[in-house]
C-alpha cells in the first residue's frame, strides 16, 4: 500500500529497505538495455516491464522503489527524436509505473516511490558519471537538472533520489535545483574510498547537504560494498541526518565494453554493520537483485 507516513517519519522511527538495481532486473527478464537511454528506453517502448521490475522488488521486501528515470533527460530523449512534451510524459510515467507496482504488491506495510535523477554524466552515457569534472559550472549544472526535477516533482513521488553523484560541484547544483519543489530529497554520492569519484574528501561533500532542509537523507550508492561503512559513519557525523546506502555488487563497470567485470563482494552479512554505522535506508544498486534485497530485508528484520 502507499503510505500516509512520510519517508522522513519512517526513517526517524527505524530502518527502511530500498530496492535493488533496475537494469539487472530488466535484463534478467530478457530486455536488451544496450542503448544510451538504458532502462529509460523501456518507458517509451515497454512500460509494463518497468512496473514488473518494481513489483519484483516490492515482493522481495523493498519498502521503496527507485524509478527508472536515472538516465531520463530532455537532452537524452531529444537525441532519440523524442519531443520535449513526450519526454516529460515519460518522466512522469516512471513515477506512475512505480506507484502501479505498489498498488499491485498488495502488502500491508507502507511503500514509497523515489524519483531518480542521475548525474549529468549519465546523459552522456560514456562513463563520466564515475569521474565527474565535466567542465561545467555549478550554474550550468543547475540549469541542466532543474527542468527534469520540476517534472519529476510534479508527478508526485515521495522523495527525489539525487543519486550516483560523482562530484561535490554537481551536488551543489542539485541542492540548488531542488529548492522550492515541495518534495524532499536524498543525496547520494558515488565514491571510491574516502573521496567522491572526482576526488573531493567526503567530509566536504556531505557537508553541503547538512543545512539543506529539503534533504532527508545523505549517503552513497553505486560504490563497492567495502566503501560503505566509512562513508556511512562520515555522513552521519557530518550531517546529523539519516544515512542512505545502496552499493552495487562490487563488480566493476567497463564503460567501453558496456559490461560488468570482476566478482561480487556484496553479502547480506554486511548489512547490520551499515546499520550500526548510521544507515537507515538500505538497499542495493547495480547487480543486486530481488534475492539480495530479500536478504537485506531479512537481516534488518532480525536486527
Amino acid at each position: 500500500m502507499t503510505s500516509t507516513l512520510t519517508l522522513a517519519e519512517a526513517l526517524a522511527a527505524g530502518t527502511v529497505v530500498l530496492d535493488g538495481g533496475m537494469s539487472n532486473q530488466l535484463e534478467s527478464a530478457g530486455h536488451d538495455l544496450s542503448d544510451e537511454l538504458w532502462s529509460a528506453r523501456l518507458l517509451a517502448e515497454q512500460p509494463e516491464a518497468v512496473t514488473e521490475a518494481h513489483l519484483a522488488y516490492f515482493r522481495a521486501g523493498a519498502d521503496v522503489a527507485i524509478t527508472s528515470s536515472y538516465q531520463a533527460t530532455f537532452e537524452g530523449f531529444a537525441k532519440r527524436g523524442i519531443s520535449h512534451d513526450r519526454a516529460a510524459e515519460l518522466m512522469a510515467l516512471s513515477v506512475e509505473s512505480a506507484r502501479e507496482a505498489a498498488r499491485r504488491a498488495r502488502v500491508s506495510r507502507p511503500l514509497w516511490v523515489a524519483a531518480s535523477a542521475g548525474p549529468y554524466g549519465a546523459m552522456l552515457a560514456d562513463g563520466s558519471e564515475y569521474r565527474g569534472r565535466y567542465g561545467l559550472s555549478v550554474d550550468e549544472l543547475e540549469r541542466f537538472h532543474r527542468p527534469r526535477l520540476e517534472v519529476l516533482a510534479a508527478a508526485g513521488p515521495d522523495v527525489l533520489a539525487l543519486e550516483t553523484v560523482p562530484d561535490a560541484d554537481e551536488a551543489a547544483a542539485l541542492l540548488r535545483a531542488v529548492r522550492g519543489l515541495g518534495v524532499p530529497a536524498w543525496l547520494t554520492y558515488s565514491v571510491a574510498g574516502g573521496r567522491t569519484r572526482a576526488g573531493q574528501p567526503l567530509e566536504e561533500a556531505f557537508a553541503l547537504a547538512a543545512e539543506a532542509d529539503e534533504v532527508i537523507a545523505v549517503g552513497v550508492n553505486c560504490c563497492a560494498p567495502e566503501d560503505v561503512d566509512g562513508a556511512a559513519a562520515t555522513a552521519a557525523r557530518v550531517t546529523g541526518k539519516p544515512v542512505v546506502v545502496y552499493p552495487n555488487s562490487g563488480e566493476t563497470w567497463d564503460a567501453e565494453a558496456r559490461a560488468w567485470t570482476g566478482r561480487s563482494t556484496f553479502t547480506v552479512g554486511q548489512v547490520k554493520g551499515w546499520q550500526q554505522a548510521g544507515a537507515r535506508l538500505i538497499g542495493g544498486c547495480c547487480r543486486v537483485g530481488p534475492e539480495g534485497v530479500s536478504g537485506i530485508a531479512g537481516a534488518l528484520g532480525d536486527a
